[in-house]
């Protein structure tokens, strides 16, 4: 996805419903409850996807460690929708539940006080951009990648984890 096709999505809250709407008629989103144990095995798998990487980057396969980069995120934020009563089978509907439930650009007082509860635009971009490296990495023919960048890759998304660990915990 190109940085365009998302101010799209952040800037149309209609287009992500409409998304939404045709993901559940789909069957690759959907709204049910689920059990504080799905949502913390989500959170454990992104943890073991972040030590895979920790392992493994200064190894020769970099396209690995960045494919677990993204993973990492991925079962992040399915922990997080799984909060709104979402599971999803479809990394754009993922991005969309973020968007509708998480994403908060217009912050009032009482955001601010509460800041680390939303997602910024930081956030989402790099959740995107991650996902773009990961098809870069596991569907192009290129075998050497730049460990520098996949070491900021790393970093970013320990933090993108955690992140959604503290919202988590509120």
């Amino acid at each position: 996805m190109k940085e365009y096709d998302l101010k799209k999505l952040l800037d149309s809250p209609q287009l992500v419903e409409n998304h939404i709407h045709k993901f559940i008629q789909e069957e690759v989103l959907k709204k049910e409850i689920f059990s504080s144990e799905e949502i913390e095995g989500h959170l454990l798998k992104a943890e073991n996807n972040l030590r895979f990487v920790q392992k493994n980057i200064g190894l020769e396969f970099i396209d690995w460690a960045i494919t677990g980069c993204y993973y990492a995120c991925y079962h992040a934020a399915l922990s997080l929708i799984l909060t709104r009563n979402y599971s999803s089978k479809n990394h754009l509907a993922s991005l969309c539940v973020l968007i509708k439930e998480f994403y908060k650009k217009g912050l009032d007082e009482e955001d601010i006080k509460i800041l680390n509860s939303f997602l910024d635009y930081q956030d989402i971009l790099f959740y995107v951009e991650s996902k773009n490296k990961r098809e870069d990495a596991t569907y192009s023919t290129k075998t050497l990648f730049d460990k520098k960048e996949a070491e900021q890759l790393r970093i970013k998304a320990v933090l993108f984890v955690n992140k959604i660990k503290f919202m988590l915990q509120k």
